[in-house]
């Protein structure tokens, strides 16, 4: 491939070589695989069920080392809130008031959001700022007919001279309303969720990735709250944030594998989705690290019950760490025993779901330290998992690598060949789906930080179809950050009640129970 002055000089800017880049086209040349599932993960085979008694006492483990312990809530909340609005744009945008009433609209396009929203106007957060909005500018509007107040209403969320709420980074959205019209985000939620887990001696620390656009905005709102929040939580804070990498930035092709250039001949380079954060996740030294995304808060009378389920996953994490670490010293402290050898091997299989090869038993002594070390020396990942109830979400399977080595995994629907019917009737059969509900530990049994990156699945990344300025071109995402960003951690799963995952994906969520006080 042959570049430019001009490209070598974005490239740089970049942070890029041109070797990354010519990897990637070859990328989109030669095709990515699909993930080859094996069986889905069940309660029966890779996913644990925790009773009340384990939950207990997980929870009492996590307790009592958590203040000899690091802790941090690693945050991706970089998304603008746009398809959150995703129905009232199309409202915007498609309707007619000369032609027809806002139900008849409704009716004729079979638009069940936009009733469900009109429907529940008054108990979405943001109704009283809306109003006094459209009061403020329009002195007459309770005198309007109930269309046009209707159409106003969600131009003064929208429009981009008005409240512009698509804008919006998520997390800064009015997501919930308190007694006396006290309003809370996303973001203020989090703070007051990770105070319940938080080590008792320390701040409460919280880092969350987000647009450098939208860095003063962050600012702003923690200094409007921290007060509050610090003599509610009796809890300092530690707050800090990252940007996605632009070197993480991959190219746009055309259809036929070509770099896709602008009108002024530039290079289209475009964000690689989440699995870019695995460079942010990689320089954070915590010794435990909640990760949760940014739209996933309850109302303040649901949070104990969520962080009850977050300390059980925490003390899952601490209690298989400290045996993975007693045994990664046995090892390093040779000679080892046959017998001690099988112990270890077996908790692998039984408690870190790690398949050990058939050949193990033929390898000599010395080949067996050295096998059981490189699958025990990594980060781990404890993961809780929802029953499917028809959730977006990727799910967990049993998945086999080119090499032919299977382990738990958690695949997203786009990295499944749904046309083989084998494949298909195993994503069927899956039973659970991931939350992002993730505790883990990137740090060694000598107490060093692991480089994350050497423990990717490059091969797991994803080919999308887009468009620009109307013209197709390919995208190229990088592996999800809990998908092949995390692919060789150890990884455990755990069942988690639905009560633990209540993203806001679509504005009407906001309507659900575990976002409303009354």
């Amino acid at each position: 491939m042959k570049f430019t002055e001009k490209d070598l000089k974005q490239i740089d800017k970049k942070g890029l070589t041109t070797e990354k880049v010519e990897q990637q086209i070859e990328t989109f040349t030669s095709g990515l695989p699909f993930s080859n599932l094996v069986a889905a993960a069940t309660l029966e085979d890779g996913i644990m069920k925790l009773t009340d008694d384990a939950i207990k006492k997980y929870i009492a483990l996590f307790q009592d080392k958590k203040n000899h312990s690091s802790i941090l809530k690693f945050v991706p909340a970089s998304g603008a809130a746009t398809r959150m609005f995703k129905f009232l744009f199309a409202f915007l945008e498609d309707y007619d008031p000369e032609k027809e009433s806002v139900n008849s609209y409704i009716n004729n396009h079979k638009e069940e959001s936009l009733s469900m929203f009109f429907v529940g106007l008054e108990k979405f957060p943001f109704y009283d700022i809306v109003m006094n909005n459209l009061k403020e500018r329009f002195p007459d509007f309770e005198s309007k007919p109930t269309n046009e107040q209707r159409l106003l209403f969600v131009k003064a969320m929208l429009d981009k001279d008005q409240l512009n709420y698509g804008n919006f980074p998520k997390g800064l959205l009015p997501f919930h309303e308190y007694k006396n019209q006290m309003i809370s985000t996303a973001f203020e939620e989090h703070l007051y969720e990770s105070a319940l887990y938080a080590a008792e001696d320390k701040p409460t620390a919280l880092h969350f990735t987000i647009s450098a656009d939208h860095e003063d905005k962050f600012d702003e709102e923690f200094k409007r709250i921290e007060e509050k929040v610090e003599q509610e939580t009796g809890s300092k804070f530690d707050i800090s944030f990252s940007f996605q990498k632009e070197s993480t930035d991959t190219i746009a092709v055309t259809p036929k594998n070509e770099p896709f250039r602008l009108e002024d001949g530039s290079i289209l380079f475009r964000p690689s989705g989440h699995g870019a954060l695995v460079e942010n996740l990689n320089e954070l030294k915590a010794d435990v690290i909640f990760v949760k995304n940014i739209d996933n808060v309850v109302v303040s009378k649901y949070k104990d019950e969520v962080a009850k389920y977050k300390k059980a996953l925490a003390g899952i994490l601490l209690d298989v760490q400290e045996r993975a670490f007693e045994f990664l010293n046995q090892l390093a402290s040779s000679p080892i025993s046959e017998e001690e050898l099988k112990t270890i091997s077996q908790f692998l299989e039984d408690d870190m779901n790690v398949k050990i090869s058939a050949e193990f038993e033929k390898y000599s002594n010395k080949h067996q330290v050295a096998y059981l070390v490189e699958k025990l020396n990594r980060p781990i990942r404890i993961c809780g998992m929802v029953k499917n109830e028809g959730e977006p979400g990727g799910g967990p399977f049993w998945v086999k690598d080119e090499r032919g080595t299977v382990s738990l995994q958690i695949v997203e629907s786009a990295q499944i060949d749904s046309k083989n019917k084998q494949q298909h009737k195993i994503l069927k059969e899956s039973t659970h789906f991931n939350p992002v509900d993730i505790v883990c530990s990137t740090k060694n049994y000598k107490g060093e930080k692991f480089d994350l990156l050497k423990f990717v699945d490059a091969r797991a990344a994803f080919i999308t179809a887009k468009t620009k300025a109307g013209k197709d071109l390919k995208a190229l995402e990088l592996p999800g950050l809990w998908n092949g960003g995390m692919a060789n951690w150890n990884t455990i799963f755990v069942e988690v009640p639905l009560i633990t995952f209540n993203p806001v994906k679509n504005v009407n969520d906001l309507l659900k129970e575990t976002h409303q006080i009354k």
